[in-house]
């Protein structure tokens, strides 16, 4: 019996702040980003990143990074307003290519389990 294929394939991501609708409050500007490919979130040498707005967007990432169908509002809609009500910071989640993986690479757990 053929053992199956344990390579699965995420989407990588970059998240970036493209407008802004009023004043921005958090310390985050226009043209900032972070990219993510599959746990490993990374900042371009010197940026930073507030929390807050990492903390809502995060929630939402582990989605944009499979496969959905494309009338799923998960695949058409890549706009995100910051948390703060104060904030008029928009972010945009472009997938930006793919990366192939191993279930043993990133889990424990076996497949047959």
């Amino acid at each position: 019996m053929e053992k199956p294929a344990d390579e699965f394939t995420l989407y990588d991501l970059r998240v970036e702040v493209v407008r802004c609708r009023g004043e921005m409050v958090c310390n985050h500007q226009i043209g900032d980003y972070f990219e993510l490919s599959g746990e490993n979130l990374s900042l371009p040498a010197g940026q930073t990143f507030p929390i807050y707005p990492l903390a809502s967007l995060l929630l939402l990432l582990p989605a944009k990074q499979r496969e959905t169908h494309p009338n799923d509002w998960m695949t058409t809609d890549t706009e995100i307003a910051c948390p703060d009500p104060h904030c008029g910071a928009i972010f945009r989640i472009t997938r930006t290519g793919q990366t192939t993986f191993r279930h043993g690479e990133v889990t424990r757990v076996p497949l047959d389990a």
